[in-house]
């Protein structure tokens, strides 16, 4: 390629600022899944942009019901032999209905995040307006809304600041001494008290629900205190009046008592109030520039440009609406990008992980309690993290699994008589580890075994020992609980988990019941556990004795099988349904985010998973389409995967038993999940480039809508950085990827490339030896004697070897 091209690429592909912005020409109206959202990882709001009255629903992510709890149920251990023995002779529902019994929480299933409540601003004689207009800027966190009345154009902006941890609101008029107002708090706790303090700042004090049994000791206070350029401030009741104001900017702080999970004995109205009084007399311009710059730092890391059409001009509720049948490629670069936008708001280092609506939530009583579902939707929203280049987000994630760690060796011992830690489906901020919801969702105890698993990753991605050394006793403790849980199949004589399920589904064959011994997708999980433990007592010289004992173990965990569908089975059993249309494919966590299955090393397996998911279809719900997009992806199938997107972004109800996405982009399950957007953004990275098998594959899913694009910022497992990818007609024109832990790069590309000076480089042989790219070797897998399973036609790729500093970048041209 010629630097005439290339300069002439980097001129197409420049990210403009305009295609970065949600924006409408309507209000929310009442519908909160129409508001905007911002957050800082601790306070989150909701904007509605209403003209006459604007609500602004306000969240923290501490304020849940209850309190510091357990869940487990001690009649677990007796029982526990009898659940085993019905298993294995086949009665499961008899296995189900003893477990629902004996195993299943008698306590708590879970607590609810809940709203504070809203901020409310009334503005009389503004119902003929014109002109009106809001936005959400994801290139700069602002939400802003604009509107004409008898010829003055009023705005609002509002952020939640990264660096003072209050939400800045400034309403202002074109025209002097021409706002007028009321503001407001209000809230649905039963336990509150709403204040005005002095003239100018609004207090609404409350105490989180009582939940299950659990008394809510929560306590929080917010504060909105307000500063006018011009006017006049009064007070009524409970409502601060502003009139004949220039503009005015409304600082909101909210805090909690919440110290940690067992530990509830902070001052929320001195930290509310010292959060205030710290942000209140800074100037709002050098605020706002504060808070761009401190959210840049992250959210510019990745730029995206795949393409702009005319259709890129539209408000965003009609680019929804007409995706599926116009070219909208930077309407993708948008949703890719709220992706990293929603992750970068809702999980902040010190805060809590985003949960079920990240941290966005108008209900009292959200569905699902708004909890961390650790069957795959927690997990789903940090996939994005490492390789987004956000891995800062992912430590309040960490931060859960340790304390899980800590609470589920509790569990462990108490229920099942075992060393390590375990969690169920599902835990809260009291970081609860014992089985809730009943035994066709809740006899599941993998949570902690997939999660822990989010411990290794942040390692392979950042190479940090001292990190690996501090999370490696959680590692381990996932694994020992295995050790001693594990139990003999009588029939096939494997190590297999009993009792356990596949997420959330069911055989006929089973009596509809879920509990089995030895789930394809339980097998899957364990060997990752010993696999990690073992790799990362290798990476830290410990344990010797321990990697030898999980070897050991690992040969006798069952294989996968390809069943007489030609499917990957999900059960023992070749028991699949090939017209099962059910939303969670559990048993292809081997394809992803596992890497045990793969094109290269496994093909007939790797067969068997696209069958498996033609089987099941692509019509699902939201989530479950954002996950569709990454196995695609590992398919190398763009068109497939891209399909899946148009499925994803489409308006709610448009698809019978389908999900879709609402106006402001959240993912509709339905009702709003946010880990179908974590799950969208995790996918269009893996169809641009993958690291998980043994190898930095660039473009490997891409799709025909996107035969030109460029993409810098993304990271890999061993710590490369991909800038500056480039490609022309579905092939890689030039690409510089700078290494930060050195080593070999295994770089497998869809077409030939060489060095920027021209140099040819070293075909690959034998195994990576970089360390961050082990592939551990799986069991050949047993196939149906029904099954006439092929492998799949792969495209032509080429495997290089590149020998890496530290610090140093590398350019690669097209051959």
């Amino acid at each position: 390629m010629n630097i005439v091209l290339f300069l002439s690429f980097a001129n197409i592909f420049c990210q403009g600022s305009e295609d970065l912005k949600l924006w409408y020409k309507t209000s929310s109206g009442n519908i909160w899944e129409n508001a905007l959202p911002i957050g800082n990882g601790f306070q989150g709001a909701m904007v509605y942009g209403n003209v006459e009255k604007d609500i602004f629903q306000l969240n923290e992510g501490t304020v849940w019901s209850g309190s510091p709890n357990r869940n487990d149920n001690p009649n677990a251990l007796e029982a526990l032999p009898k659940v085993r023995e019905l298993i294995f002779k086949g009665e499961y529902k008899a296995a189900e209905n003893l477990a629902n019994e004996k195993i299943i929480t008698k306590k708590s299933h879970g607590q609810m995040f809940q709203s504070v409540g809203n901020l409310e601003l009334t503005f009389t004689d503004h119902e003929n307006y014109s002109n009106y207009y809001r936005e959400l800027d994801i290139e700069n966190a602002i939400a802003k809304t604009t509107y004409n009345v008898d010829g003055v154009t009023y705005t609002r902006e509002a952020f939640t600041s990264f660096q003072d941890r209050v939400m800045i609101i400034k309403l202002s008029a074109d025209k002097p001494n021409k706002l007028s107002f009321s503001a407001s708090l209000t809230s649905k706790h039963v336990k509150q008290e709403i204040k005005v303090n002095g003239k100018n700042e609004l207090s609404l004090w409350g105490t989180t629900s009582d939940h299950e049994g659990v008394e809510g000791k929560v306590k929080f206070n917010a504060l909105a205190r307000i500063k006018t350029d011009g006017g006049n401030i009064t007070k009524s009741a409970n409502t601060v009046n502003i009139k004949n104001a220039n503009s005015v900017t409304i600082h909101v702080s909210i805090a909690s008592n919440f110290n940690n999970y067992k530990d509830i004995n902070g001052d929320e109205n001195q930290r509310a109030k010292d959060y205030m009084n710290k942000a209140f007399d800074k100037n709002f311009e050098i605020m706002k520039a504060q808070h761009i710059a401190a959210y840049q730092k992250y959210f510019n890391r990745v730029k995206l440009d795949l393409g702009t059409t005319d259709a890129s001009k539209l408000p965003t509720d009609e680019r929804l609406k007409k995706f599926n049948d116009t070219e909208d490629p930077s309407f993708v670069t948008l949703y890719y990008q709220y992706g990293r936008y929603l992750l970068i708001s809702s999980s902040q280092p010190g805060g809590q992980p985003a949960n079920l609506q990240g941290i966005w939530n108008g209900s009292m009583k959200p569905a699902w309690d708004s909890k961390y579902t650790i069957n795959i939707n927690t997990e789903m929203n940090y996939w994005p993290a490492e390789k987004t280049n956000l891995s800062e987000m992912h430590e309040p994630l960490l931060k859960m699994i340790m304390e899980l760690s800590e609470t589920g060796k509790e569990t462990a011992k108490v229920m099942y008589d075992a060393d390590g830690w375990l969690a169920h489906h599902n835990t809260d901020i009291w970081r609860i580890t014992g089985p809730v919801d009943g035994s066709f969702w809740g006899i599941w105890n993998g949570g902690g075994a997939w999660l822990s698993q989010h411990l290794w990753e942040h390692y392979l991605y950042t190479g940090d020992k001292m990190y690996l050394k501090s999370v490696y006793p959680a590692i381990k403790g996932a694994a020992e609980f295995y050790v001693d849980f594990l139990v003999e199949h009588p029939k096939y004589k494997w190590l297999v988990i009993a009792p356990g399920n596949s997420p959330e589904n069911a055989p006929e064959e089973h009596q509809r019941a879920s509990i089995t011994a030895g789930s394809t997708m339980d097998n899957q999980l364990v060997f990752d556990v010993f696999s990690t433990t073992i790799n990362a007592a290798k990476a830290l010289g410990e344990d010797k004795e321990l990697i030898e004992k999980l070897e050991g173990l690992k040969k006798r965990l069952p294989p996968m099988q390809i069943g007489k569908h030609n499917q990957l089975q999900e059960w023992l059993d070749d028991v699949d349904s090939p017209t099962d249309n059910h939303r969670h494919i559990s048993h292809l966590y081997g394809l992803y985010p596992s890497n045990q299955i793969s094109p290269y090393n496994n093909p007939k397996l790797f067969a068997a998973a696209k069958n498996t998911l033609l089987q099941r279809g692509d019509v699902s719900t939201g989530w479950s389409m954002g996950w569709k997009v990454n196995w695609w992806a590992k398919m190398q199938d763009g068109n497939h995967a891209y399909q899946l997107i148009k499925n994803q972004l489409m308006p709610l109800g448009s698809v019978r038993g389908g999900g879709g996405t609402y106006n402001n982009l959240f993912d509709a399950h339905p009702p709003f999940q946010i880990d179908g957007n974590f799950g969208c953004t995790s996918g269009i990275t893996e169809m641009l480039m993958q690291s998980s098998d043994g190898a930095v594959h660039l473009i490997p899913a891409l799709p025909d809508n996107f035969k030109n694009g460029m993409i810098s910022g993304l990271k890999t497992r061993g710590g490369f950085t991909i800038d500056n990818m480039i490609w022309e007609n579905g092939k890689l024109t030039s690409v510089k990827i700078t290494s930060t832990l050195g080593g070999n790069l295994r770089l497998r590309t869809p077409n030939e490339i060489k060095s920027k000076s021209g140099k040819k480089l070293k075909k690959a042989s034998g195994e990576n030896k970089n360390d961050f790219f082990v592939v551990s070797e799986i069991k050949e897998p047993i196939i149906s004697k029904d099954s006439d399973i092929q492998p799949i036609q792969l495209k032509r790729t080429f495997l290089y070897d590149i020998p890496t500093q530290k610090g140093r970048s590398y350019t690669f041209k097209m051959k």
